[in-house]
This record gives structure tokens, C-alpha cells and sequence, in this order.
């Protein structure tokens, strides 16, 4: 099923330099990206696509993707089973519950997927898609981007630059605050040059990391829709825009189904960017109330495909009858993307919290190895780091750049951190939930943080308040979750804190976690390959107070420090030194209880989809590039299987 949480490419990728301007002469000639001289010299890229770094695997004339399958039919539905419930089809506001898959419809001049990365082979890199090209001076101080004249939204109306000009202020004055906030400090003036041109111009004296790919990204909406029905992007609504992308909304059921299909006058279907994609005529989610009622309606063919995340129905739920028969497949396929960064999170602005001894003691009680063994069938292996398993993952004690670096921060880098190896997660004894030798380091860290144990058994401070914490949690979530979680709150309890795991259903629930109305939750944080703004979104301090993207409200000044100091990098080199920094001060800064992690996705489907042999490393792709198979579906429903 759609998972609250899904891999976010950094905001956005990069990860090459600019070299000297002979090498810059070289990679675009070979490349095909032209440089262009003024006549004041002033040295100017045109290209069909950006990489911070220059290169760019495919070419100006590249047919499609090397991945996808660029015959692959058109046709057929795939459906989804996502637990929860929605109120809501705009996604762009902090009000409402909005609709899974609710951005499907919009596009942006440098393209994405739908629930995926495009393309999915590289990093870092973007094509054009609404835009047939962009040119920026070597600086960056500047980026002109020329718009396809065919491009048209799904009512028929042209897509101009006036709707992205439009577009891009509206996200700025009424679109979530930590991403507006971000964005308008970065961009003084937008210029309409024509009606297929635009040009942003960047502020001076911030780095030029982000700048490009941020507007670039930015969803593209309607101008005439929004100013003829007066519809605001702030607001939550049923009513949605004409998107141009390559599908669009056909019908909602609130709270149980939202249909999309395929646009069949979309624009953009013979470009060779969607080449092989967007293959499916209509696009189902089926809502439920729990876990256990979708994956029967599984079972049973309600819905079709099934990403689970469940280690206890993966290792025994699935020896079903369609699945011994093969009507339904059952798959593990490779991902090369590093795991989100998940875990339980402590709320830092709960005075309780902000003393690392106690966010110390209640880590103690986690015990991932018997949690593996005995509820996860020890499919999963324990995260360490922001950027697990990549060359970004801090190992050790630093040395060498990265030494050199933290030195270069002075007083704001603990001296611990110069000398000590990486902070890596405890320990547990396997065979008994609780493990006695952390039990006594917890109750000793409590101690030394002011909250000793009184002869009732429980903890409190000088002033006689007890130790209470309130973990927030979802009631939608698998009952295997629900199961880990309760033996960690027992855990916590008998350190002598008063700890309740508090489960609400999925609307208050979002409803709270954007308010940061919790001591715990779980949740995470997008992974990392390179820098960009989304860092300081999801860590940096100036939007520590509410941005939806940090849950532990993190702000250290030494964490913003390397992350400026990855934006200011100027060799590919230097920012991986920066970024493997930034996970060992992020791991020494301690703001969750990192849990599991798997290497692969494990997918169950009704044997009428196909996919590449090879999966590309940076997405699933099973509503982008899979495809379906008339002559299967058929042998299903001839056999029963389906209705």
C-alpha cells in the first residue's frame, strides 16, 4: 500500500562541479550542452536539461530512457489500497487530509513522475519536460527558461509562462510556510519575456546549490482557474485545478476511492521523455479503515498491487492460495537509494527532551535486535546513519578533510566529536526484551539528569513533577508496528517514566504531527545523496519552529554551520566531506531512536503487470514505467482470480 512516508530526492539533487571553461567546452560538446559567449563574454549554458555539476547522461536527441520499455502497450488500471482516510484533493495546504497521489495532475518544466524520480537511472540530473530548454550564465546569478508552445493544461487552455509566473507567486504568498519562506529569500524578481519565456533572477551572496532545480520543480497550475473561481491554495477543497499532466482526476468518493485517468489528448505523450511511461489508462486507490481490512481486500482483488512494509505478513501472509497458483507474484526487487531516516523522533521542544541524558535513557529501551528476531522475523538489519550504506556515511573517528573541516568550525564542534568514533546505535540482548545491562545505564543516565526514582517506582524532578511522556500514534498503522512500539512504552515504563503510547485515528494524527503536539512519533527524514535546500528545510534552524519537514524541531548551530559549509563547497570532493560531517553531527545531535531498514522492496501483484527486467536504482516505478498485459488480466478474470 501507499505508505504515509516515500522517498524524496533531495530538494533539490545535484552532484557534479563545473570544471574549468576548456573542460566545460569538452562536456558540452559531448554532451550537447552549448555554451554561448556575450559580447561582454559572459559565458552562457543552453541545455535540455541541468546537472549543478554540468553532466548530463542523455543527450539533446536521447529517444527515451534507457529503463523503461518504450514499447510497452498502453492500457489496463492498476489500483492501490492505502489505509486512512482523506477530505481534501489540495496537498499544497496545512488544512485537510489530502487525497493520495493528489499531485498527479501537475507538471513542472523540469519533469518528475508520478510517485517517482524521471529519470530513475541518475542523480542529481533534470530534463526538460514542460520547457524545451533553460540557459543560465556560468554564475548562476540567473536562469531563463523557454517553454514548449504545444504544453496545454487538461481543459484545452495553452500553458504559458504567464500560469507559471503565476504559479510560482502563489506558492510564495499562500503555500506551506517553511517551503515559501525558503524559497522567496533565495529569488527577488520573475520576468515574463514572452509568453513561452520566463527568467528568475537569483539573490546575490547565497549559494547557487537548489536555485535552478527549486523553480524548476515547482508545480505548475492554471492562472484563468484560479482567478475565475477564486480558489485559494491555502484552502482545503474537493475542486481541483486543470493540471497538463498526463493524467487527471475522474472521479472521488470521499474517504473510499479517488479514480485518475489518463489524459488521451495529453500533450506530451510523444515526447521522448515519456517514452515507455505513464502506461496505465486509470489509476485506482482504495481507502481503509486498518491494515488488516486492506490486505483482505487484497486478497480478495479489490486492489491490484501491493508495496508492503510489514515484515511479519511479508515472512507469513502471503502463502495464499493466488499466490501458490501464481495469479498473484510476490517479488523482492533491488533499491538503490539509501533508506529514509526513520525512527522515533523526540519533540526538542519539550523541555524534558532538550536534556540529551533522558533522549539517551529512553533510546536504551529500544531493543532492535529482539524487536528483529521476535516480531520482525529478522528481515530487517538496524540504520545507523542519515545516508546508510553510501559514501556520505560517517565512519569512525574523522579524519583527514573531514577533520579538517570540523576543526575549521571552532568552538561549535564538541570536542568529543574530533576524537570519538561515530555515534553508532546500541546494543541489545536478543533472547529477553528487556536487556538488563542497558537497563541499568538508563536508570543511571535518569539519575544524573535530575529524575530520580521515588519510593512509588517512579521518576521526578526536584519539584516533585513525575517524568511523563506521550508518544503519538497512528491507528492505522500495522499491527506489527503497533506490537514494536508497545514493548518499547513497556520498556520506557519500567525505567519508572510514565510513558503512554496514545494512538488517535489518521485525521487527528496529522492533524497533531503538524502541530507537533507529541513528545514521540514516529516518523523520518528523507535520505540524502547531495546537498541543496531541502537540507535546510529538514535540518537547519531558521525553520526549526515549524517547518513539516523536521518533527524534531532540530536547530543547532553546529549543523548549520556544515550545511553551509556543504553549499559553499565548490568540488564534488568537498561536499561529500561536508556531508559525511553532516551525518556524524547529526547522529551526535541525537534527535531520534533510528530503527530498521531493508535493502530491497517487497512488492505482491496480480500477475498482469510487467516491469524492466532491471530496475533503475532510484525508484520502483510501478506507476510510472510498468506496464500491464491484456492477454494475463484476461486469464485472470477467466479463471476467477479477478472480477
Amino acid at each position: 500500500m501507499i505508505r504515509s512516508q516515500s522517498r524524496a530526492a533531495d530538494l533539490p539533487p545535484a552532484n557534479r562541479l563545473w570544471t574549468a571553461w576548456s573542460a566545460l567546452l569538452v562536456i558540452g560538446l559531448a554532451l550537447g550542452v552549448a555554451t554561448v559567449a556575450t559580447a561582454q563574454d559572459e559565458k552562457i549554458i543552453k541545455s535540455h536539461g541541468y546537472s549543478f555539476y554540468g553532466d548530463l547522461k542523455y543527450p539533446p536527441d536521447y529517444p527515451h530512457f534507457d529503463y523503461v520499455n518504450p514499447d510497452a502497450p498502453k492500457g489496463g488500471e492498476i489500483s492501490l489500497g492505502v489505509v486512512g482516510t482523506f477530505d481534501s484533493m489540495n496537498p499544497y495546504t496545512r488544512k485537510g487530509r489530502g487525497g493520495a497521489l493528489s499531485t498527479v495532475m501537475y507538471e513542472s518544466m523540469l519533469g518528475e513522475g508520478v510517485n517517482s524520480a524521471v529519470p530513475a537511472d541518475v542523480y542529481g540530473e533534470a530534463y526538460c519536460l514542460v520547457c524545451e530548454s533553460l540557459e543560465y550564465p556560468e554564475d548562476k546569478d540567473w536562469v531563463i527558461f523557454h517553454l514548449r508552445p504545444e504544453a496545454r493544461f487538461s481543459d484545452g487552455t495553452p500553458l504559458t509562462a504567464y500560469d507559471v509566473e503565476f504559479s510560482q507567486n502563489l506558492i510564495l504568498e499562500q503555500g506551506l510556510k517553511s517551503y515559501a519562506d525558503a524559497v522567496r529569500k533565495l529569488i527577488p524578481k520573475i520576468e515574463v519575456l514572452d509568453e513561452h519565456t520566463i527568467k528568475y533572477h537569483f539573490a546575490p551572496d547565497v549559494s547557487r546549490r537548489s536555485l535552478v532545480e527549486t523553480v524548476g520543480n515547482m508545480s505548475i497550475w492554471s492562472k484563468k482557474w484560479y482567478e475565475e473561481t477564486g480558489a485559494r491554495l491555502d484552502e482545503s477543497r474537493l475542486e481541483i485545478s486543470p493540471g497538463s499532466g498526463p493524467y487527471m482526476v475522474d472521479s472521488i468518493d470521499v474517504n473510499r476511492r479517488i479514480v485518475y485517468k489518463r489524459n488521451p489528448d495529453y500533450w506530451g505523450k510523444d515526447l521522448p521523455f515519456n517514452v515507455g511511461r505513464n502506461n496505465f489508462d486509470t489509476i485506482r486507490i482504495e481507502y481503509f479503515g486498518d491494515d488488516t481490512s486492506a490486505f483482505e481486500a487484497f486478497k480478495a482483488g479489490e486492489f491490484t498491487f501491493e508495496s508492503e512494509g510489514d515484515s511479519k505478513k511479508w515472512a507469513t501472509g502471503y502463502d495464499f492460495p493466488k499466490v501458490r497458483s501464481g495469479d498473484v507474484i510476490k517479488e523482492e526487487l533491488p533499491d538503490g537509494a539509501p533508506p529514509d531516516a526513520s525512527g522515533i523522533v523526540f519533540n526538542l521542544g519539550r523541555e524534558v527532551l532538550q536534556d540529551k541524558r533522558v533522549r539517551e535513557a529512553v533510546a536504551l529501551a529500544f531493543n532492535f535486535e529482539w524487536t528483529n528476531e521476535s516480531l520482525q522475523y529478522g528481515l530487517f538489519k538496524q540504520r545507523a546513519s542519515f545516508s546508510q550504506d553510501t559514501k556520505l556515511m560517517a565512519t569512525g573517528a574523522p579524519e583527514g578533510a573531514e577533520l579538517e573541516l570540523l576543526k575549521s568550525l571552532g568552538d561549535l564542534v564538541p570536542p568529543e566529536m574530533l576524537t570519538e568514533e561515530v555515534r553508532m546505535p546500541h546494543t541489545s540482548d536478543p533472547s529477553r526484551l528487556l536487556d538488563r545491562r542497558n537497563l541499568r545505564r538508563a536508570m543511571g543516565l535518569l539519575d544524573e539528569a535530575g529524575w530520580p526514582v521515588g519510593s512509588d517506582g517512579k521518576r521526578r524532578n526536584a519539584e516533585g513533577e513525575p517524568l511523563k511522556l506521550t508518544y503519538l500514534f497512528n491507528a492505522s498503522s500495522s499491527a506489527t508496528l503497533r506490537a514494536v512500539m508497545e514493548n518499547f512504552i513497556s520498556n520506557v515504563n519500567n525505567l519508572g517514566i510514565d510513558a503512554e503510547l496514545q494512538t488517535v485515528d489518521p485525521s487527528q494524527y496529522t492533524l497533531r504531527e503538524r502541530d507537533r503536539d507529541y513528545d514521540l512519533v514516529y516518523d523520518a527524514y528523507s535520505s540524502y545523496l547531495s546537498t541543496g535546500g531541502g537540507l535546510t528545510q529538514r535540518f537547519g534552524s531558521e525553520d526549526a519552529a515549524y517547518s513539516l519537514f523536521n518533527p524534531a524541531g532540530l536547530a543547532s548551530p553546529l549543523v548549520d554551520a556544515i550545511l553551509e559549509k556543504s553549499l559553499r563547497a565548490e568540488t564534488l570532493e568537498d561536499t561529500d566531506v561536508a556531508l559525511r560531517a553532516l551525518d556524524r553531527a547529526l547522529r551526535y545531535e541525537f534527535i531520534m531512536i533510528p530503527t530498521w531498514y531493508k535493502p530491497t522492496f517487497w512488492v505482491a501483484y496480480y500477475n498482469q503487470y510487467e516491469h524492466p527486467e532491471e530496475i533503475p536504482p532510484f525508484s520502483l516505478g510501478y506507476l510510472d514505467f510498468w506496464w500491464y498485459n491484456q492477454e494475463k488480466a484476461d486469464a485472470l478474470k477467466a479463471s476467477g482470480a479477478l472480477r
